[in-house]
């Protein structure tokens, strides 16, 4: 089992994290394995997933070292630990609440708060936070995450909503240590159409704008 610090270190490396809300649970491992092949080895599957406990357990199991397998949605502490056990190696929540910190710290793993405000957050990186999800990222953009990080450069900001390929660069160049991606890469039509190869495509295409935005 990888570290908490070996954990962080692979989700700022390539720096995309994907957030999973997949229709039905056996969706789970054909995306996922779509992802990898793609280079995204973060994924996140959220609580709003069906029986998401089960398929964080099975995607944990199958995939190993290849994935960083994690789950988001979190709102109380019993459930990450319940997502730990099964295999979640990082956790996500759109909240910030100290007991979720709390309860991945003391299964070394690492977690990411949500927050909006620059006082909230200060306030999850206070409570322990790994990473600071700023949610809803929907229109903030690169300028606020720059306006944000002049009087607080310490926080580690994953913007999650309003990620897409034409937003990438100036985000990761507003100094955020990693993205999360929803939709723009696991569309709803995409997911319809189970359509893997296109999503390996997709994901592909993010992770090389990951890359020329950091070497530019």
């Amino acid at each position: 089992m990888r570290s908490r610090s070996e954990v962080i270190r692979q989700l700022t490396d390539p720096g995309l994290i994907a957030v999973v809300r997949a229709r039905r649970r056996d969706q789970v491992l054909p995306l996922a394995e779509a992802l990898i092949a793609g280079g995204v080895i973060a994924i996140e599957i959220t609580m709003t997933t069906p029986e998401a406990i089960e398929a964080i357990r099975e995607a944990a199991a199958f995939f190993g070292a290849r994935a960083l397998i994690g789950v988001g949605t979190i709102l109380e502490a019993d459930t990450c630990r319940k997502a730990i056990a099964a295999g979640a190696e990082f956790v996500v929540s759109p909240i910030t609440k100290a007991g979720i910190v709390e309860a991945a710290h003391a299964a070394d793993r690492p977690v990411m708060l949500g927050a909006y405000t620059p006082t909230e957050a200060q306030a999850a990186h206070e409570m322990g936070a790994d990473f600071v999800k700023l949610f809803p990222a929907d229109g903030l953009g690169a300028s606020y995450i720059k306006a944000l990080r002049a009087p607080l450069p310490h926080l580690k900001i994953v913007p999650t909503g309003g990620v897409d390929l034409t937003t990438v660069a100036p985000l990761i160049k507003a100094g955020c240590a990693a993205l999360g991606v929803g939709s723009s890469l696991i569309s709803p039509a995409l997911l319809d159409r189970e359509a893997w190869s296109e999503l390996t495509q997709l994901a592909r295409k993010f992770v090389d704008a990951v890359a020329a935005a950091r070497n530019s």
